[in-house]
């Protein structure tokens, strides 16, 4: 992570660290100690945002920031140097593999060729990466920008109104016409290679079925006033899907090769739908937790998600996903497994619906649910298996609920 350089005194190299998942690079968000400022040991340093998240990286020594590796807004490759931390009577000379300094002049520098620059720090621009991304896309200085969300935050809309008030056009002819060629942000591009690998690796299969929830509704209802929260519907299909992992670990697994590594706890992915694109933050340790705890927790994945701010521990390694498609009016759909699943589970919008009972037409609220599985580990009889429970525990709460 941090490597000691010899020239005329001793500095550190802060080499860009892999900091999850197979990262491979980092984009600089924001520097949070300037160059020539004194930073602590384990201090906030700077924040690069990454395929999944925004990390706030912290500096691994005390001591005077003497060179950033990159500016804000650059992308960078894990194992390059992001600082170099002394203090001001140092002189880190370039070691081998290290970038020139920015200027193009050497590296090196000391008190004497070059003077560290003020101390003073700039104006915090509260503005989250995507955001900034859009400003560079329109050549707006966020600086000039007054912020309309919470905090003085900078939103999508006001970098749009300091452009006036129109994205830009970015037109190409083609074949079929006039057509708009848009980059994909880094989580668009994330999602695209993970979708392209889980469908080229997993032989998906997917099963149908829907499961009348009146008692599930007044148990809702119950919970949210006991509880003075909204529980949600996710809370509670998460927690009627717990027992049924537990009954078929098939279902909690991860396929290695000629190996099922069966996962001891139950660390369930909740899709998230950010402004970028689909998130799966990850609930850790759900079935350890109480509906209630669960409904807390999935609130405040959603919200991380959304502005970007969860860690990589909230999201990776997640032992089954729910997604909840009901959120935006659907119903029945075909959810794509998520590398290292075996399974997803997909619930839809809860809407009254005619069913047979007791050879009568009754109007009952009901709930789609699609699971798709890995056909390599689960067979069909399995996943009927699997629903069912999960189809008990929703019909009749008190089988899953405390």
């Amino acid at each position: 992570m941090g490597r000691r350089i010899e020239s005329e005194a001793v500095a550190t190299e802060f080499l860009l660290p892999d900091i999850g998942d197979g990262l491979t690079e980092a984009e600089v968000v924001r520097w949070l100690v300037d160059e020539g400022a004194q930073v602590g040991r384990d201090e906030p340093l700077v924040e690069v945002e990454t395929d999944k998240a925004v990390v706030v990286i912290p500096s691994p020594v005390e001591g005077t920031v003497l060179r950033h590796g990159a500016a804000q807004g650059e992308t960078m490759a894990v194992g390059a140097v992001l600082a170099v931390i002394g203090s001001p009577e140092e002189a880190p000379a370039r070691a081998s593999g290290s970038p020139d300094s920015r200027d193009g002049s050497d590296s090196r520098v000391t008190a004497a060729t070059k003077e560290p620059p003020s101390h003073r720090a700039p104006p915090v621009v509260q503005a989250l990466p995507v955001v900034r991304r859009l400003a560079r896309q329109h050549g707006v200085d966020l600086g000039d920008v007054r912020g309309s969300g919470p905090g003085g935050r900078i939103t999508r809309q006001d970098v749009i109104a300091a452009a006036g008030g129109a994205d830009p056009p970015r037109e190409a002819a083609s074949a079929t016409g006039v057509v708009r060629r848009r980059p994909l942000t880094r989580l668009q591009k994330t999602i695209a290679a993970n979708m392209s690998r889980a469908w080229s690796e997993i032989p998906h299969v997917t099963a149908f079925d829907q499961v009348d929830v009146t008692q599930l509704v007044a148990a809702r209802r119950s919970l949210s006033d006991s509880n003075s929260t909204d529980v949600s519907f996710d809370a509670l299909v998460i927690g009627a899907t717990i027992p049924a992992l537990r009954r078929f670990p098939e279902f909690n697994a991860t396929l290695e090769g000629d190996y099922l590594l069966v996962h001891k706890g139950y660390h369930i992915g909740v899709a998230i739908n950010a402004p970028d694109g689909l998130l799966v933050g990850v609930l850790r340790d759900a079935g350890e937790m109480s509906v209630g705890q669960i409904a807390e927790a999935t609130k405040r994945l959603a919200e991380g998600g959304k502005s970007r701010t969860l860690g990589l521990e909230e999201l990776t390694g997640q032992t089954f996903t729910v997604t909840n498609i009901g959120a935006l009016g659907g119903g029945f759909g075909t959810p794509i497994i998520p590398p290292g699943n075996t399974a997803v589970l997909a619930v839809g919008r809860v809407a009254d619906a005619p069913v047979a009972e007791d050879g009568m037409v009754v109007v009952r609220p009901m709930m789609p649910l699609s699971l798709s599985f890995d056909h390599r580990v689960i067979d069909g009889a399995l996943s009927r298996r699997f629903m069912d429970v999960v189809i008990a525990n929703l019909c009749e709460p008190t089988l899953f609920l405390p």
